[in-house]
């Protein structure tokens, strides 16, 4: 009886090795189903499908809720906008206007925080200029608009970070006689400008005690301008200096020309 049981026993241990695994209806390829089982796919896919699209419509009206609301606070705003213009007297093309300038300034300002010191030192009259432009906007009433207040104060503090202190060196003046010290020969001298064209930065550098660009006493301590291009101002000094030379010149000749019988 027990060599029964244990035949039996391999017998089904065989057949069940034998078996083809038997899946779940829900990992079955479509072609393997039952009707049943097809059709119960079928209606959970309907149900997917409905879920889906209740979804989608939930989102669709939040969606348009949400543009509704958009438009509704793009109109406070422009009425808000509308509002502001007439406050301050200004129209749109007005603030369209005051933009650009404001944008002019800042890329100026972006421009020279990029130079070197040295060169930075140079520039100082357009820092000068970039200043007295971003005042002339403040002075409208349009720089009280959000959009420009904060920036405009930002820029104003940009711009002072762009001065510079010149560096003051002296010279003290030797006699002609051993030096030949003139405002030419001096800025032509190597330590300081190499260059006696520019005589013009020493005289306007002492205005306080050059009068005449051609007089200069041994013993005077002049101050030195720092190197670099001469500014408007000292060409204007120049211009002027060459034209009252030039006119002096023209009547002291005109006076001998009298004088001859």
């Amino acid at each position: 009886m027990k060599n029964l049981y244990l035949i039996l026993l391999i017998v089904v241990v065989g057949l069940a090795s034998c078996a083809k695994p038997v899946l779940p209806p829900e990992s079955k390829p479509d072609a393997q189903l039952t009707k049943g089982e097809a059709e119960l796919r079928i209606q959970k896919f309907e149900a997917n499908v409905l879920a889906l699209q209740a979804r989608y419509d939930e989102i669709a009206k939040k969606a348009d809720d949400t543009r509704t609301n958009l438009e509704s606070i793009k109109k406070e705003l422009q009425d808000c906008e509308d509002e502001i213009l007439k406050l301050i007297g200004a129209t749109k093309a007005d603030v369209d206007a005051f933009r650009q300038k404001l944008g002019v300034i800042e890329a100026k300002v972006r421009e020279m925080q990029r130079l070197s010191e040295d060169k930075l030192l140079e520039r100082q009259d357009d820092v000068k200029k970039l200043e007295s432009d971003l005042n002339e906007l403040r002075s409208s009433k349009i720089s009280l608009i959000p959009e420009f207040y904060t920036k405009i104060i930002n820029l104003a503090k940009d711009i002072r970070g762009l001065y510079r202190e010149k560096k003051i060196t002296t010279y003290t003046v030797g006699t002609w006689a051993e030096n030949r010290d003139c405002l030419w020969n001096i800025a032509g001298k190597i330590d300081i400008y190499a260059d006696p064209f520019m005589w013009p930065k020493i005289w306007q550098g002492n205005t306080d005690q050059i009068r005449n660009p051609d007089i200069i006493h041994p013993g005077q301590i002049l101050k030195i301008p720092a190197k670099g291009p001469k500014t408007s101002d000292e060409i204007k000094a120049e211009r002027k200096y060459w034209r009252n030379k030039k006119q002096a010149q023209a009547e002291a000749g005109a006076t001998q020309d009298g004088g001859v019988k």
